[in-house]
């Protein structure tokens, strides 16, 4: 199964770019891509036959076997040093370049392991008659085209440290066990010879413990996260899910917003213009006006939305600026209702845990000084007292 932020993706495409989506699946795009893969592999490689090397195509066929793919398979070796494995995907067809020593260095399970990551790829992006294959064409073409823009960049990079994620656990399946898929892991990234899979696994919580920050990947997690991803994916966890949205993306924060966060933050923000507007009094025709530039079909008797995503938000600071940033473009467009909506707009900020922020912003923007916030602040005790 793809992992929920690969399907979100996949989604968003879909309905927000479906002239772009209709191109990235056409037939003469992948005609072209296929004719440019088979030139290169014949053209930079050494073709492994089975004739000639059965133990490692005996390998890679009981990796497929047991990952459920049925396909023609070629293997091919490539030069340089550096151990590692890469799928060319080509549809109905199984295309992997080993890279340096690995057939040398990986025992049995490892090569398992090895061709169990690639070999998910080709799952991956054959499933739903490539949609997946299609988000990967779509985001790598847009970091390519002149203006790419932040949400693309953050999207495309989120996808492929997801894609790396979803491969690991083809590891593990192709090997039947954890250990060889953390071993191979290791031994790929580091070129040790003989890792403990089990001290590694050790390592990487205590890693985990010490390090809050989100993973820096660009193209692939730290081995410490795909480690212990996997181990959390093989113990069936209930947190993984969640675990690997904290890790990989972090929490809500405007500077690394990707396009489902883009749409999250649309939602959560219709949500909270309702909530600040709890009250019918603070829902005069200049302020509906002002929410109209924001959400179109907004309605003055919108119904309003519960707060509870708000009272816990999960968000950086950034965003608890923009909802204050929000309360105060809507406090201040209707001068009757001015000291009844900033005063609304305390109580909402203390919720938010923003309280700081927007007396600094009633400051700065609204052009307040430190008496009249001092009088609004008075005046919010007094009422919740």
């Amino acid at each position: 199964m793809p992992l929920p932020y690969q399907r979100d993706v996949v989604d968003y495409l879909k309905q927000h770019e479906p002239e772009v989506w209709a191109w990235a699946g056409s037939q003469q795009v992948r005609d072209a891509h296929l004719a440019q893969v088979r030139t290169h592999l014949l053209r930079d490689t050494y073709r492994l036959e089975p004739e000639a090397h059965p133990e490692v195509h005996a390998a890679l066929t009981l990796a497929m076997q047991r990952l459920g793919i049925s396909a023609a398979a070629t293997l091919y070796q490539s030069g340089g040093q550096a151990m590692n494995a890469a799928l060319v995907y080509v549809p109905g067809e199984v295309h992997i370049v080993l890279e340096g020593p690995v057939l040398e260095r990986l025992s049995a399970h490892e090569q398992l392991a090895l061709f169990g990551h690639e070999l998910a790829h080709y799952l991956l992006w054959s499933l739903e008659g490539g949609a997946f294959l299609c988000a990967e064409r779509i985001l790598q073409d847009a970091l390519g085209a002149h203006g790419a823009s932040d949400s693309h960049r953050q999207t495309a990079r989120s996808y492929g440290l997801h894609t790396e994620l979803f491969a690991d656990r083809g590891a593990a399946l192709a090997a039947d066990a954890l250990a060889p898929a953390i071993s191979t892991l290791v031994k790929v990234q580091t070129g040790i010879g003989n890792p403990d899979p089990a001290a590694y696994l050790r390592q990487a919580t205590e890693l985990e413990g010490a390090l809050e920050d989100i993973s820096a990947g660009t193209t692939h997690p730290e081995t410490f996260v795909r480690a212990r991803a996997l181990e959390l994916w093989w113990q069936d966890d209930a947190m993984l899910d969640a675990w690997t949205d904290r890790k990989l993306r972090g929490v809500l924060r405007l500077a690394t917003l990707d396009l489902p966060r883009q749409i999250q933050l649309q939602t959560m923000t219709r949500a909270f213009v309702n909530w600040f507007l709890e009250s019918a009094q603070l829902r005069s025709d200049a302020v509906a006006t002002q929410v109209r530039m924001l959400f179109a079909d907004w309605v003055a008797d919108e119904p309003v939305a519960p707060p509870d995503q708000f009272e816990s938000l999960q968000a950086a600071d950034d965003v608890r600026g923009y909802f204050n940033a929000l309360m105060l473009d809507l406090a201040l467009v209707d001068s009757e209702l001015r000291e009844l909506a900033l005063q609304r707009a305390m109580v909402v900020a203390r919720v938010l845990d923003s309280e700081a922020q927007l007396l600094a912003q009633l400051k700065r923007d609204a052009g307040m000084g430190k008496r009249e916030i001092d009088r609004l602040r008075k005046q919010v005790w007094e009422v919740q007292a």
